[in-house]
């Protein structure tokens, strides 16, 4: 299935770690499925189901709080499927994107994904997070920062400079 990789890329994206990747990616293909006929092909498909996907994975974060609140020192294997039209790079470039968003906190992880991989706008996120609109602004403009940061850090390497 073409949408498989997507879905699954998606989820990554927004959780940390991959321990429930395929079991909210499971869940998110029958929301997909249960919600066809509500799909009325005013845009494009990818983005319906693009926000299905963010939907499903929101309100899955939101039922295991407290569990994932147990595990969060656990170790993380990273799991970034590639699309038949991904390049090698393209596909290295996501794998480490996703160990930097794995950086960051929850909130400024899901508005930078929302904004940057769904095309979202700072309104469009405010009401699917049901935040104001200067917060999602705030958590955008901290996240880019602390990317660039360990984009940054990462890229010194402990090298000296002359």
């Amino acid at each position: 299935m073409e949408l498989l990789p997507r879905v699954r890329n998606l989820v990554r994206y927004l959780v940390r770690g991959d321990g429930d990747v395929e079991d909210i990616a499971q869940e998110a293909l029958i929301a997909l499925v249960r919600g066809l006929p509500s799909y009325r092909a005013e845009g494009r498909f990818q983005s319906w189901a693009d926000r299905v996907v963010a939907r499903t994975t929101f309100a899955w974060l939101k039922r295991s709080r407290g569990r994932d609140a147990q595990h969060a020192d656990a170790p993380v294997e990273l799991v970034a499927v590639p699309s038949e039209d991904a390049l090698p790079d393209e596909y290295v470039h996501r794998r480490h994107m996703v160990t930097l968003l794995d950086r960051l906190s929850n909130e400024q992880r899901h508005a930078l994904v929302l904004h940057h991989v769904l095309e979202l706008s700072v309104p469009e996120i405010s009401t699917e997070l049901g935040i104001p609109f200067e917060t999602v602004r705030s958590r955008l403009r901290l996240g880019r920062t602390a990317l660039r940061s360990l984009a940054t850090a990462e890229g010194d390497g402990g090298e000296e400079r002359g």
